[in-house]
């Protein structure tokens, strides 16, 4: 057990406190890693203002990147050293999903996460819950061997970190969830962090128009350097007729980066016929749809969801990786700015601007 820093959430709606805890040793199948940066991501955001719960107190974060400090005895793909991203969804590799190619459907995810002892700990021996089991606002974590995937020597850590949620959540959603075709035509709402990824995306895809739509103008302007064709301000009128003003009957495919019942009702309405919406923002617990029949009845159009890209998280991670070592994936582009560790709370209130994509923490300074 090790003695380590961490941002800890103790009751919602309040600032995360920077407080020494400990970190367990690993278990056979597990690896410590020090981590040196962490996405700031809107799904921390539900956690710490209770729209989905949680328990308390917990160490939020996911989006990680680290070295190896320490494996466990039976771990034989890491050793200390390694540069590593972290995948949110371990997989058993057995089950009817992760033999099917959808290891982020995981049967067995909750099995073998368990583990015979708290992970984190405060310094006088009481649990601290871990967000996806991940808890990446700690100097300090554990994850499981087949949670991590090793980076290439020439992606720096500070944009590998999003390969590890919005990058694949985003690119994910678009290859392995809608499989959109190329010469298809796309519209993206919310063009944030996943957003920014969805419309690189699709420019790796094929489409032949990509109407990205958002309430910010910098966004805006930011989304057409991803690979937007075409731009909405929410703001300014009714997105479906200005969508269909530009591309007819509508868009082949829409994808849903918020997490809000009206913007994903929207995402179906700018469906043209036959069309395919995938909702990928996360929305609040209870959140519940109205959509008209009819949309599915007479016009065929189909309602998806995807979850941390759809497929193989550790496999897609290795692949995103090599798409920004030849320049075809933007990450660079998409990190706003690095801020220190001390300054996290800030950091999330920052994510309120339009003019950030992404922040990330440097937690070793």
């Amino acid at each position: 057990m090790i003695d380590t820093q961490a941002a800890v959430l103790t009751a919602v709606n309040t600032p995360l406190e920077l407080s020494a805890i400990r970190v367990d040793d690993p278990e056979p199948h597990e690896v410590r890693v020090a981590v040196t940066n962490v996405g700031l991501c809107h799904s921390d955001l539900h956690y710490m203002t209770g729209t989905v719960p949680t328990g308390l107190p917990v160490v939020v974060g996911h989006e990680v990147a680290g070295v190896v400090e320490a494996v466990g005895a039976q771990v034989s793909g890491l050793r200390p050293g390694d540069r590593v991203v972290g995948a949110l969804t371990p997989s058993c590799g057995r089950c009817v999903n992760c033999e099917a190619g959808r290891s982020t459907q995981c049967r067995r995810v909750e099995e073998i996460r368990r583990r015979p002892r708290p992970a984190f700990q405060t310094t006088d021996g009481r649990p601290i819950e871990r967000l996806g089991d991940i808890g990446a606002f700690s100097r300090h974590i554990l994850m499981r061997e087949n949670a991590l995937v090793r980076l290439p020597d020439d992606v720096p850590l500070h944009v590998g970190c999003l390969l590890a949620c919005c990058v694949v959540t985003g690119v994910g959603a678009v290859f392995r969830g809608a499989q959109v075709r190329p010469g298809s035509t796309v519209a993206v709402i919310g063009c944030g962090g996943v957003g920014s990824a969805i419309i690189q995306g699709a420019r790796l895809a094929g489409a032949s128009a990509i109407v990205a739509i958002d309430l910010d103008d910098e966004r805006l302007k930011a989304a057409r350097g991803y690979g937007a064709t075409h731009v909405i301000n929410a703001a300014s009128g009714n997105v479906v007729a200005e969508l269909h003003r530009l591309l007819g009957d509508g868009a082949d495919y829409s994808f849903e980066a918020v997490g809000s019942a009206r913007t994903a009702a929207t995402a179906v309405a700018l469906l043209r016929p036959t069309g395919t919406a995938c909702l990928v923002g996360i929305a609040p617990a209870g959140t519940e749809l109205s959509i008209p029949a009819a949309d599915f009845f007479f016009e065929e159009k189909r309602l998806i969801g995807s979850y941390m890209g759809s497929g193989q998280a550790r496999q897609d991670i290795l692949q995103l990786a090599r798409l920004y070592q030849q320049g075809r994936l933007l990450l660079d582009e998409m990190v706003t700015r690095v801020i220190p560790f001390g300054e996290i709370n800030a950091g999330f209130d920052a994510m309120k601007s339009g003019d950030v994509t992404r922040i990330v923490v440097d937690l070793q300074s």
